[in-house]
């Protein structure tokens, strides 16, 4: 009984904690910048950044931004640029209100791998050609990169898990997304976003607590769209950076 009595008192003190944080979330831009042909990642997701059914214990105070979970490595690159989410730019979105997703002509970034400055660009190449084992007609975006001194884009995007301890404690993760001009060092636009895990990192079922408390998110996943009803929140949050960014960088088209 006090067992349960504490473990109520714990949820409720996280869900008033959670509560109190999304009064200050939400996307906040000062500027926005039209015709931009590419950006520059600050910091690159990896897989080491990302969670999955797998969590581990100690995942409570990683800070490894859940709340921003997206794809990572050259998938997190792939998202960012032109014609990876529509093949081409007269194929439109299929659901009304959903996000553009137009992407950059290029990326610049330093991978992970290797530790070298690249500027990234996509193409889309038919396998057949060159590989018989492939259908002919069969398509699919691939990325290229080219090694570069210095980076040339002037705009860059950066992410970064803003938990305390106290906060993580309680099941909460905090967020912030950056668009910043390089040369001033000016912040464009800024998301501030929290979730919290109703269930206190419970892992009943298989349960994995920092999927789950994309349910209860600030500001939500669902992008104002009528269609997550059977789908969980998580489900959502690939291609959420894109999403943020592309509201203040406009790309060129």
């Amino acid at each position: 009984m006090a067992h349960n009595w504490k473990a109520k008192k714990q949820q409720e003190r996280a869900m008033a904690m959670w509560q109190e944080r999304c009064k200050k979330s939400g996307e906040f831009i000062h500027k926005t910048v039209e015709g931009v042909e590419g950006v520059y990642l600050v910091n690159v997701r990896t897989h080491k950044d990302n969670f999955n059914v797998g969590e581990q214990p100690a995942d409570q105070f990683r800070l490894s931004d859940p709340y921003g979970h997206d794809s990572d490595g050259d998938n997190y690159i792939l998202n960012f640029l032109q014609g990876y989410y529509y093949r081409t730019q007269e194929t439109k979105p299929t659901l009304s209100g959903a996000p553009p997703r137009i992407g950059y002509r290029y990326v610049e970034a330093v991978d992970p791998k290797d530790g070298k400055l690249y500027r990234f660009t996509g193409r889309v190449e038919e396998p057949w050609q060159f590989d018989k084992r492939y259908l002919k007609g069969y398509t699919r975006f691939v990325l290229d990169r080219r090694p570069i001194e210095e980076r040339s884009a002037h705009h860059g995007v950066k992410f970064e898990d803003i938990s305390t301890r106290e906060e993580r404690e309680h099941w909460i993760a905090g967020s912030s997304l950056k668009v910043i001009d390089l040369e001033s060092g000016q912040v464009l636009g800024e998301r501030l976003g929290y979730m919290v895990d109703w269930a206190q990192g419970s892992r009943a079922g298989a349960r994995s607590p920092w999927l789950f408390a994309a349910d209860n998110a600030c500001p939500s996943f669902d992008r104002g769209l009528a269609l997550r009803g059977s789908q969980p929140a998580f489900s959502a949050q690939t291609g959420q950076t894109l999403d943020f960014v592309e509201k203040v960088l406009k790309p060129i088209q």
